[in-house]
């Protein structure tokens, strides 16, 4: 209808009901309306107080409270249709809809309804009331081109069945497709001819259900027969009275039940007193029980019916109450909710085909467009090739420009690819354009450094300060001087037991240190050194704990320290996330970012160090950093927290069935049993993202080398060197006698000189005799003598102390 002539309709429609109002007693108007009239007609019942009884109106809201609907409003259709395509489950589907305000109205029901089951609308396609075929056409070229294989059609009967002449040649009507259309064509089925209906093999309809009752048949009877004695001049066939006109009759019926409620008629009050009798009226109409709430219809059952041949086959139902069933008769007392498509018959889907469309598929016709980075390294996650000519499936979309980063690739989704695969980190500021499948790597962000090298040939000294060291030094030698004096307080016999009198005095000077070496031997003799040498064992194996616990902590944990110079740069990767993530989220300036692409480049940067035109440590995400730890081995560790990060995984555009597909299959792999040998196999001996360790220890050598203790072998081989030096020449021992009688003439002639005065003041006499080179000194109590006899060599001065036991000879 040309849209002139359609808006002269509705003005004279417009005209008729205000002339009615105003030269007629009209105390009701019930008439079908459109979208166009309906704010119209609510304005003017308010005014006039009259009810405005609409039997065809499908929203959901009233527009005044004048306004009453004797039918289902889209709300209701839109959650049947939810649980349908939740049942078959489907993840997205795409709608195909009349550009008017009640289609926009449908389709906000819509998705309000499939979000609720998380089903996502692929895209609505609005088409015009007064599109040509060649513009629906074009519509559905595009869509033959999508992934989405399920569609839901909602428009007028006239566009409808226009729409679905032109499927099969735009191919999408075929296995594999499903197509589901809505009440407001469904309803008109009985209209069409025989091409359209062949045009529509296999698609699936909702309709609301009217049962067919004793009364319902024999209405139509008379109605059968009223029409064909009205057109006897014709031979056309009748048209059988859709749900709309049995709406229609049973709202006349409400109507009429009304007034008679009403009595007496009191024409300035009829019209709120119809309104309130109507909204109260129930009874048993030809679409089943009419009662109305809150001015509309209440919720009726959905008929589900599948288009096979000449007619429809009724495959379930759905309910508020009991969701999706197969019949409505069987009951079996418990009011559960079905959601499952096991409760319908079996449906022959388009291409005749009974097995469930999948709802998406990858595109017939032309390439699926999948975007790979070209890049210079780590081409271990992501290595871009040609692929023969001969495979067509994908076209790898490269990048050449220097400037180009991972976002920008994103952002291409879906206008340039269809997906973007390789090293694509899962990112929260990316999810708001794209949508990821699971991760197939570790995630997390972490800070690669240099080992510290402390390491020197005098790191033995270092667990110790140098204050310490000498008071252990110059406790040693105090201890052992008090050793020596209350060893020298032994008496002969005592010493005579456990060693010579000589070594035992030369042994107690090295005491200190060599109880520590030797425990078994017996040192000393005395009970007061004994306590005294426990107590210094006690002190030493303390500072020897200390000692060896400071040097591991050297040698290990202070290796992890790790800080920032004042003029420090930071190494991220070119094109990655890295440069925004370290600016955004750890606040560091960007002027201390410089930018890399492979490991090479990283390593060559840390080599110089920041002050030389190079960095001082690497942000970068986990994957990359065990490779280039593996790489180079000992030279750089991780350290610092982990920044947590989604992982590496695929991207695809905003509802996209193959991020399930893609992520089951990613599943199937990172925890099948041969992940760590593809993972070694790609990345290099070593390389295992299962290892909960690899990613905190580096791969560096935990053994020491000899430059470590160099200092220690210096020092104990020069007192090697010197003590054959002095055993083993003639200048070393002649300098070593000299020494050694030097001591022994300091020490034992004080000794001496001693003990011949405290033998001198006892009452027994000392005998001597005398003799250039021997005095024998004898002491006398009672019946046991001791003679100490001190032999002075005439040629090297040496001092011969004997002491003898005169009983024993």
């Amino acid at each position: 209808m040309p849209h002139s002539i359609y808006t002269r309709m509705i003005s004279f429609s417009f005209y008729a009901a205000v002339d009615l109002l105003k030269q007629e007693q009209v105390h009701g108007i019930i008439r079908p309306q459109t979208s166009t009239e309906e704010t119209f007609f609510a304005e003017l019942g308010q005014k006039s107080h009259v009810p405005i009884i609409s039997f065809n109106a499908r929203t959901s809201s009233l527009p005044s409270a004048y306004s009453v609907r004797t039918t289902p409003d889209d709300s209701v259709q839109a959650r049947a249709l939810a649980a349908i395509f939740r049942a078959f489950e489907w993840p997205e589907i795409a709608v195909l809809y009349e550009e008017t305000s009640s289609g926009n109205q449908f389709i906000s029901h819509l998705n309000k309804a499939f979000q609720e089951v998380d089903i996502g609308l692929a895209c609505m396609v609005p088409i015009q009331t007064s599109a040509e075929d060649t513009d629906i056409s074009k519509e559905l070229n595009k869509l033959s081109r999508k992934q989405t294989r399920v569609f839901l059609v909602h428009t007028n009967p006239s566009l409808g069945f226009r729409l679905f002449t032109l499927t099969k040649s735009a191919g999408v009507m075929s296995e594999e497709y499903a197509w589901i259309i809505t009440n407001s064509l469904s309803i008109f089925l009985n209209s069409i001819d025989s091409a359209v209906r062949d045009s529509m093999e296999g698609v699936v309809g909702v309709r609301p259900y009217v049962l067919n009752s004793k009364a319902l048949e024999s209405f139509k009877e008379r109605l059968r027969r009223n029409m064909t004695m009205s057109n006897t001049t014709t031979t056309s066939p009748i048209t059988e009275l859709n749900v709309y006109g049995l709406w229609a009759y049973d709202a006349v019926t409400a109507l009429a039940i009304a007034l008679e409620k009403i009595v007496p008629f009191n024409s300035t009050s009829l019209g709120p007193r119809l309104l309130n009798e109507l909204l109260t009226t129930k009874f048993r109409g030809l679409t089943g029980d009419f009662e109305l709430f809150n001015g509309k219809m209440k919720p009726l059952a959905f008929e589900i019916f599948n288009m096979i041949g000449t007619g429809e086959k009724t495959v379930g139902f759905w309910t508020p109450e009991r969701g999706i069933t197969r019949d409505l008769t069987s009951s079996t007392g418990e009011k559960t909710y079905a959601t499952s498509a096991k409760e319908l018959k079996t449906i022959t889907w388009p291409g005749d085909s009974v097995t469930r469309p999948k709802g998406w598929a990858i595109p017939t016709t032309g390439n699926l467009r999948v975007g790979v980075p070209w890049k210079h390294g780590f081409t271990e996650f992501a290595n871009c090739f040609l692929f023969p000519p001969s495979i067509n499936l994908f076209i790898t979309t490269t990048r050449t420009n220097i400037d180009w980063s991972y976002d920008d690739m994103l952002r291409g989704i879906p206008e340039d690819y269809d997906m973007v695969v390789g090293d694509v980190t899962v990112w929260a500021p990316r999810a708001a354009h794209v949508d990821f499948s699971l991760p197939y790597s570790e995630s997390g962000v972490i800070l690669v450094v240099k080992n510290k090298k402390p390491f020197d040939m005098w790191i033995f000294m270092k667990p110790l300060k140098w204050n310490l060291w000498l008071a252990i030094v110059v406790a040693c030698v105090l201890m052992g001087v008090v050793l020596h004096i209350l060893e020298n307080r032994v008496t002969s016999n005592d010493a005579g037991s456990i060693i010579e009198n000589k070594e035992r005095r030369r042994a107690i000077y090295w005491s200190p240190v060599t109880v520590l070496a030797f425990p078994e031997r017996n040192m000393v003799s005395n009970n007061w050194s004994f306590f005294v040498l426990v107590l210094w064992l006690f002190m030493a194996f303390i500072l020897m704990q200390s000692y060896t616990a400071n040097l591991s902590a050297i040698l290990t944990v202070d290796q992890l320290k790790f800080s920032f110079s004042d003029s420090y740069y930071v190494g991220c990767q070119e094109g990655s996330f890295m440069k925004e993530f370290l600016i955004n989220q750890l606040h560091i300036s960007p002027s201390r970012l410089r930018s890399y692409n492979s490991s090479e480049e990283y390593h060559k940067a840390m080599s110089k160090g920041s002050e030389n035109g190079g960095i001082d440590a690497i942000f970068d995400e986990i994957p990359y950093m065990k490779l280039f730890l593996n790489k180079y081995d000992s030279q750089y560790k991780m350290a610092g927290p982990t920044y947590r990060t989604g992982g590496f995984g695929f991207a695809f555009p905003v509802g996209s069935p193959l991020v399930a597909h893609f992520s089951k299959a990613i599943l199937d792999v990172t925890q099948g049993p041969n992940m760590t040998a593809i993972e070694q196999k790609n990345f290099g001996p070593g390389y295992s993202s299962q290892d909960p360790l690899s990613s905190r220890i580096s791969q560096q050598r935990s053994s020491l080398t000899l430059y470590d203790f160099a200092g220690l072998f210096f020092i104990i081989g020069s007192v090697t060197l010197f003590s054959l030096f002095c055993s083993e020449t003639a200048i070393g021992r002649k300098l070593t006698d000299k020494t050694a009688n030097f001591i022994h003439i300091l020490f034992h002639f004080k000794s001496s000189r001693v003990m011949s005065m405290e033998v001198d003041g006892d009452t027994n006499e000392p005998v001597a005799n005398d003799d250039d080179d021997v005095s024998d000194v004898s002491v006398r109590d009672g019946t046991d003598t001791t003679t100490r006899v001190i032999e002075a060599g005439p040629e090297n001065g040496e001092i011969i102390d004997n002491v003898t036991d005169n009983n024993q000879q």
